[in-house]
């Protein structure tokens, strides 16, 4: 994994996105590739690096709501 790969993970991470869902993600070339475009679309569109993390993290929590809930359990 490349150095932009393992920040986009680490990134993600820090917004809580778990891991499982990322190795999904990072594990299948499609999904890694619209991933990759995604976050260098945002950084083109003037985000910061945490900035386009809460987007795609947002993206990820949209797309499977149960991740929510999951995450307020483990901050209790």
């Amino acid at each position: 994994m490349d150095i932009e790969l393992l920040n986009i993970y680490q990134r993600l991470r820090d917004f809580h996105v778990p891991a499982p869902v990322l190795d999904a993600i990072f594990s299948d070339p499609e999904s890694q590739s619209i991933l990759v475009e995604a976050w260098r679309s945002l950084e083109g569109d003037g985000f910061s690096g945490d900035e386009a993390a809460r987007e795609i993290a947002e993206m990820i929590y949209q797309e499977f709501p149960e991740l929510e809930s999951l995450i307020d359990d483990l901050k209790k």
